[in-house]
């Protein structure tokens, strides 16, 4: 890699290990708010609308700053999304060891977790979105690479949609749950409203996910890696 990319994957790191830290400090406040025992599943019923209205807004702000320093970091387009994966997946793995360090949770990357909260709760095991991340930082070094190299790194249709089919088939899996939870719970139609329904509360309060949908994240991980793996050999033997 030249000299530039180094110097600019070495700043996105620190930034993003940074941004780690504070966002598992913020969660360690909710948590001796909420799991003065430790966090674990069932989900606390009743979070105040304030706090919850806050916490989507943290989430959304947290990826507005991740794609900020991507923006920054890269020349062209596809530089640019390179550098936002990248420092969402280490901020996504330091998330965890730092929580790990502090808390030591999780316990192991089989442990369960409460990994998102728009539009509802994402949940499933640690080790999933660690995957992830570890899938997105591929893929960026490759896109960061083969512009070293002077290569045009444009993604074509059928890659974006080998990446979005395989990363919709694993966000199934993360919502699954507690889309389940709501539909079959008849509260789909009070969606906007849930945070007002004490009966959606008492559920949630009892309801503990059991069964991760490891097959279907395989398949959707695979895609994915085809897509990878296909705009590594375009790019390399037929950019100019």
């Amino acid at each position: 890699m030249k000299k530039e990319s180094t110097k600019k994957i070495a700043v996105v790191t620190i930034f993003a290990i940074a941004m780690a830290f504070l966002e598992a400090v913020v969660v360690i406040y909710l948590r001796k708010i909420y799991y003065p025992n430790g966090f674990d599943f069932p989900l606390v019923g009743f979070i105040e609308p304030f706090i919850l209205n806050m916490e989507w807004a943290r989430e959304a702000f947290t990826i507005i700053m991740l794609a900020s320093i991507g923006w920054l970091a890269g020349k062209k387009f596809s530089e640019k999304f390179a550098y936002f994966l990248y420092s969402f997946a280490i901020w996504d793995i330091f998330y965890y060891i730092w929580l790990k360090i502090a808390l030591d949770w999780p316990a192991s990357l089989t442990t369960w977790d409460l990994l998102f909260l728009i539009p509802l709760p994402w949940a499933g095991p640690v080790l999933a979105p660690v995957i992830n991340s570890i899938t997105m930082i591929a893929l960026a070094f490759i896109i960061i690479y083969l512009q070293d190299k002077r290569k045009e790194v444009k993604i074509i249709l059928k890659e974006w949609i080998l990446l979005f089919t395989g990363g919709l088939a694993i966000l199934y899996t993360y919502l699954y749950d507690y889309g389940q939870l709501i539909i079959n719970s008849g509260f789909l139609k009070d969606f906007f409203e849930l945070t007002a329904k004490p009966e959606f509360h008492q559920i949630v309060s009892n309801y503990v996910p059991s069964g991760y949908n490891w097959i279907l994240f395989c398949i959707g991980e695979v895609l994915i890696l085809i897509a990878i793996v296909m705009i590594y050999i375009r790019t390399k033997h037929h950019s100019s």
